[in-house]
């Protein structure tokens, strides 16, 4: 209606999507520049295709998928099918720059003759990555392409709600890991000293945790949730009588 109130968001919201996405860029830019300053810079075909790894990772398995995951919260009275896409879209970017992350760890471990799947950072960033992508099959299949019925869909919704936000949390944790892990290989003999390249990467650690932190409370926050509008819930209603055979009234 054209005397209808302009659409605003809750109170806060705005300001803490704004602290995750500063968060996010400054890790970003902390990630790039251990690896340009002291890691000697990112190239695949050389010596260096190890430290597309981290970049990749740190992007992909968490900004992105953070990022996808705010997509509800951000776009409030957008359409759904919309928001569905970008949502989609997103961690589908995220899952392909993961790849390429985990192609360039193992090529690198080939060339030089390292072993592979050996440390707890392995182990836990295969299995967020593994589950990630089965996280978003299993989530195009039952909400962007018809198919799943109503009431399948509404059994699964809690499940990819909870495997979201612990998957986001893993790949949190095993860039964590990660970063330990090169510390341990490349400065173990001087990283109690407090050296520039240990104070530079615990750096990044503590905005990973942060930028995680943000994300977790915009999503855990119940009155931040996005209203349904009323055409979806219109569209609802006939999604399930055309798929449970229900009259709208029932």
């Amino acid at each position: 209606m054209d005397g209808a109130p302009p659409a605003t968001s809750p109170a806060g919201l705005s300001a803490y999507v704004a602290v995750s996405q500063l968060l996010g860029l400054t890790l970003l830019a902390t990630t790039g520049a251990w690896l340009g300053r002291y890691r000697g810079g990112v190239a695949w075909h050389s010596s260096l295709q190890f430290n597309v790894h981290p970049l990749c990772m740190v992007l992909g398995m968490v900004f992105l998928q953070g990022d996808a995951l705010l997509v509800y919260r951000v776009f409030r009275h957008e359409a759904k099918r919309s928001t569905k896409v970008l949502h989609a879209l997103l961690h589908g970017l995220a899952l392909v720059i993961a790849l390429v992350g985990i192609v360039a760890v193992f090529e690198s471990h080939r060339t030089k003759g390292i072993p592979n799947m050996y440390s707890l950072h392995s182990w836990c960033g295969m299995a967020a990555f593994v589950l990630y992508l089965l996280q978003w099959l299993l989530g195009c299949g039952f909400f962007l392409f018809p198919g799943a019925s109503f009431s399948l869909r509404s059994r699964y919704k809690p499940q990819h709600v909870f495997f979201g936000i612990a998957l986001f949390a893993l790949s949190v944790a095993a860039c964590l890991l990660g970063i330990t892990e090169m510390l341990l290989f490349n400065i173990s003999d001087s990283y109690t000293r407090f050296v520039p390249e240990g104070v530079l990467a615990n750096t990044l650690g503590v905005l990973l945790v942060a930028f995680g932190l943000v994300v977790g409370y915009v999503l855990t926050r119940d009155d931040w949730k996005r209203p349904p509008l009323a055409e979806e819930l219109a569209l609802s209603m006939d999604f399930k009588t055309l798929t449970e055979g229900e009259s709208p009234g029932g």
